[in-house]
């Protein structure tokens, strides 16, 4: 099948599925790209991530295409929060319903892959890190950056033109399809000129800070959340730092 037909048929299935989700969460329209799986940036994670970042081809032998997309909240969600003295319940249900979203997503377009003689494999939309060092074996995050779906921020979230404020996921596939170009724009306002420190501001436990984020002081926040949603599932999220300027778009 070639591959503007593939990468055509990506598309639509991720948007479809999105736009029918059936889920209390409301999302903005999806952003999809594409990357080589020979991509030097992959290797570079083992550099500047951890050792153990998982390659493509780890993910799947053969390996020659990687899919990367983003779930945009709708801007209620986002706004939900920002009210919200702490997390909302809205925030929390989103993170819960989008990461079981991107898994229904993989599966379909793996299986639609399969019917056309195409291998896919994938990584969960979360809890795939080292509960040591809470550093991922596939950041969906950077996997979406190499592909040129955003570019991150001071507070280590993904900004792309739809904003911060969404969940990511990838899928690596055999299919040779061609890579979106990768425009290198900078979204986040601090590195652009320094005159944006909101998520800084916004982070409740002083986990954040120009100097970089201490990742245990984070997730020990998070596992509050969880404990304070438990009748919801698996939330441990607080979203805080991404309701700045860059919450719904690219700030620069």
């Amino acid at each position: 099948m070639p591959s503007l037909h593939l990468e055509a048929l990506i598309r639509a299935t991720i948007g479809e599925m999105v736009k029918n989700a059936e889920t209390e969460t409301p999302y903005r329209p999806p952003l999809i790209a594409f990357a080589s799986a020979a991509n030097p940036g992959f290797a570079r994670l083992r550099e500047v991530a951890t050792p153990q970042h998982l390659l493509p081809e780890d993910l799947l032998p053969g390996a020659r295409s990687v899919v990367a997309f983003s779930l945009p909240f709708a801007e209620e969600v986002v706004e939900a929060n920002r009210r919200a003295s702490d997390v909302a319940r809205e925030w929390a249900m989103a993170y819960i319903e989008t990461n079981q979203l991107i898994a229904r997503i993989c599966q379909r377009l793996t299986d639609i892959l399969a019917g056309r003689g195409v291998r896919a494999a994938s990584e969960p939309a979360t809890h795939n890190f080292d509960p040591v060092s809470l550093v991922s074996r596939w950041s969906h995050k950077s996997v979406a950056a190499i592909a040129g779906v955003g570019s991150f921020g001071l507070h280590h979230m993904l900004i792309t033109d739809a904003g911060c404020a969404g969940r990511f996921g990838s899928l690596v596939t055999d299919a040779e399809l061609e890579p979106t170009p990768v425009m290198g724009k900078q979204r986040c306002l601090y590195y652009h000129d320094g005159s944006c420190r909101q998520c800084v501001e916004l982070c409740p436990v002083g986990a954040l800070t120009e100097e970089g984020l201490d990742k245990g002081l984070c997730y020990r926040r998070c596992l509050e959340v969880d404990a304070y949603f438990a009748d919801l599932g698996l939330t441990d999220v607080c979203g805080k730092c991404a309701l700045g300027l860059c919450a719904l778009g690219s700030a620069v």
